[in-house]
């Protein structure tokens, strides 16, 4: 792996000018792509909460998004790294944002990995693994608020 300090690059276009621009609240449209490099663009908004479109990614989905993907690949690395045959993983992340006036923010991120794993692996051990990935998450280490980890761990049919 990699150290050092490493650089991220993204282009957010706002594309949200319905004629007047940001001449009044209610004026302008919340829409945007994000793009990066030659990656598939994301088209993204503001939640319906704040006049954006629920049919395109918010902030906050792409914030609780990177949460879980870290903890995700840290995961699997750790597992490959002590023979644990992960099979199937799927988190079903919540986050919880306060909105008030004088500041909003996200109090807390609980992740659900559910892991499927080979039979007769350590189930123990890939639940441990759960906790040194939450540790090594650089952005669960780059946030103000406890993101908890509520594992299952499953062995696999056959």
């Amino acid at each position: 792996m990699a150290h050092g300090e490493h650089r991220y690059n993204v282009a957010v276009l706002w594309t949200g000018n319905e004629g007047t621009g940001t001449s009044g609240y209610r004026e302008y449209g919340r829409d945007h792509i994000i793009r990066s490099g030659s990656k598939p663009e994301i088209a993204g908004s503001a939640d319906a909460a704040f006049r954006g479109d629920a049919a395109r990614w918010n902030p906050e989905d792409l914030f609780l998004a990177s949460v879980s993907a870290c903890h995700q690949l840290w995961y699997l690395h750790l597992c490959a790294d002590a023979g644990v045959h992960v099979l199937a993983y799927l988190d079903e992340a919540q986050g919880t944002m306060l909105d008030s006036p004088e500041q909003g923010r996200f109090t807390e991120v609980i992740l659900r990995p559910r892991v499927v794993i080979r039979k007769g692996d350590d189930r123990d051990l890939a639940a441990k693994l759960h906790h040194t990935a939450h540790e090594k998450c650089y952005v669960a280490n780059s946030v103000n608020f406890p993101v908890r980890c509520e594992p299952t761990i499953e062995f696999a049919q056959t």
